[in-house]
C-alpha cells in the first residue's frame, strides 16, 4: 500500500513558513540536496494546496542549473501532482490535476492504488486536514535552526490529538536535524 508522506522544513518555534508565507530562512546545500534526491526514488505523486502549489508552479518550470539540480527540476517538473483547491479550475504546470474537495475515501483508494509513496510539501491545510482524516501515515520534520517568532503554523486547526512514535533522528551538517514520525495506531 501507497503511504502518505509529509516532508516539510519547520522553524524550531513551528512555522513552516513566515508570517507572509516567506520561505527564505530554508537551509539548502548539498547534503540536504543528497537526501531530498534519495527520497525521490520511494515517491511519485506530489500533493499540494493552492497557495504551496502556485509558489512551486511559478518557480520549477523556469528553474535551472547552476541555480538548481537537474534532477530535482526533472522531478518537480515530471512528477504527477495532485492540488487540492476550490478556487483552480485548471492547473498549467505538467502533469498537474485539480481536485475540488478532499474525500477521505478518494484518498484512501488512491492508497490502494499501485505505486510509490506520495508526498506533501508545504500546504499546511492539506497537512491538517489530512492529519486530522487520520491519512498520514509519516512526518518528516526538518527542523531549521531559526526562530522566526509568527508565521504559518503546520498543524493549524487540527482540533483531535494525535500521537506519534519517533522512527529516527538525523543530524545535518547545516544545522537541520529531521525527526521522522508515524502516527500511532489505535486498536
Amino acid at each position: 500500500m501507497r503511504r502518505i508522506i509529509v516532508s516539510n522544513y519547520v522553524t524550531l518555534d513551528g512555522f513552516f513558513a513566515g508570517p507572509k508565507g516567506e520561505i527564505d530562512w530554508f537551509v539548502w546545500d548539498e547534503e540536504m540536496a543528497n537526501y531530498s534526491k534519495g527520497l525521490f526514488t520511494s515517491i511519485d505523486t506530489i500533493l499540494f494546496g493552492r497557495v504551496t502549489y502556485e509558489l512551486m508552479a511559478g518557480y520549477w518550470p523556469t528553474a535551472s542549473p547552476p541555480g538548481e539540480d537537474p534532477v530535482i527540476i526533472d522531478y518537480m517538473n515530471n512528477s504527477p501532482k495532485i492540488v487540492f483547491s476550490r478556487s483552480l479550475d485548471k492547473a498549467d504546470w505538467k502533469n498537474t490535476r485539480v481536485v475540488k474537495e478532499i474525500d477521505r475515501d478518494e484518498i484512501l483508494k488512491m492508497k490502494q492504488d499501485p505505486g510509490k509513496d506520495i508526498v506533501i510539501y508545504g500546504s499546511g491545510s492539506i497537512v491538517s486536514s489530512l492529519a486530522q482524516r487520520g491519512l498520514i501515515d509519516e512526518y518528516l520534520l526538518f527542523v531549521n535552526p531559526v526562530v522566526l517568532g509568527g508565521g504559518k503554523q503546520l498543524f493549524n486547526g487540527i482540533t483531535t490529538r494525535i500521537d506519534l512514535t519517533l522512527l529516527g533522528i538525523r543530524k545535518f551538517q547545516c544545522g537541520i536535524v529531521l525527526l521522522r514520525y508515524q502516527p500511532v495506531t489505535r486498536n
